[in-house]
């Protein structure tokens, strides 16, 4: 028998591994990291999966010791690494919003803009992605790498600090005000050129964004199935805010038919009694695990 095939993918050790780990299995896929072990077992004979922190994933992916992995795209522009983009994953740790990786001050200092910091100290943990932005605006800085609690280093310890946020928070409870947003980031599931190109490992690869990209469809929103009289499926559908037109079936009844469609969660509470009002019964709701758009 032949050896069976893998693909070498890496998950982010770190911030994103829970979230990541959870969108696998939300996916399909069930990943099992214990203890201190880097490598993680995967209910998938045809992938070897890899713990590697986020700010190293392109680097490894670049040189081909990794086929895929899962990182930032604030990474991959860090290290300036040369990988195949296969597809953005908007999650993070927090929410399903992009981050941003922002210029902060103190509340109470003069700097309004990024001029005024010419001759001024950045603490970051983005120190390469930051020289080159402070470069091309001709701003004179002394960019310093930062190892952690960055928010706490002005004034005392740097004048500014470049960060990522989500939401804000913990600048605001830094007394930290945002003078610039230097670019948003999301993780983005990149290939290495080369397996990319190997027939085998891209329809691995792409099967993977697929199931992925189809678990993060599928968050925040809902199945809904109801019947409805014919005469009174105009109303009903004009009440229905969907994904897509709802798929509507005849029911053995020739009066009657059932509707089927997606929408937010949020929604739900408002659209149920509209759509019982306009003349809908067997309303039910229904968890979703994927949608393939």
């Amino acid at each position: 028998m032949s050896e069976t095939k893998r693909l070498k993918l890496g998950i982010p050790k770190g911030s994103l591994q829970d979230a990541t780990i959870a969108l696998f299995e939300r996916a399909g896929w069930r990943i099992f990291a214990n203890g201190r072990s880097y490598f993680p077992s995967i209910d998938d004979a045809e992938i070897e999966c890899m713990l590697v922190r986020a700010q190293e994933m392109a680097r490894y992916v670049e040189h081909g010791a990794l086929d895929a992995g899962l990182t930032g795209n604030d990474w991959v522009l860090e290290n300036e690494t040369d990988v195949e983009y296969v597809t953005s994953l908007t999650y993070s740790k927090q929410s399903r919003q992009k981050v941003k990786w922002v210029l902060a001050v103190p509340e109470d200092s003069p700097f309004q803009k990024p001029e005024d910091l010419a001759g001024k100290i950045i603490a970051t943990e983005l120190v390469e992605f930051t020289k080159r932005y402070f470069a091309g605006k001709k701003i004179p800085v002394t960019v310093e790498f930062s190892w952690g609690a960055t928010e706490v280093k002005p004034p005392t310890l740097a004048d500014a600090i470049v960060e990522v946020t989500e939401t804000g928070s913990s600048l605001r409870a830094n007394r930290l005000r945002i003078i610039e947003t230097l670019m948003e980031s999301e993780t983005q599931l990149i290939a290495n050129r080369a397996a990319y190109k190997d027939t085998w490992k891209r329809e691995k690869i792409e099967n993977i964004s697929l199931m992925l990209n189809a678990a993060i469809a599928a968050q925040g929103r809902v199945g809904l199935m109801l019947n409805a009289r014919k005469a009174d499926l105009e109303k009903i559908v004009g009440e229905l805010p969907a994904l897509n037109s709802p798929t509507v079936s005849q029911l053995s009844d020739q009066e009657w038919v059932a509707l089927n469609t997606i929408l937010d969660e949020a929604l739900v509470r408002e659209v149920i009694p509209k759509l019982k009002a306009a003349g809908a019964t067997g309303i039910v709701e229904y968890p979703l695990s994927k949608v393939v758009l």
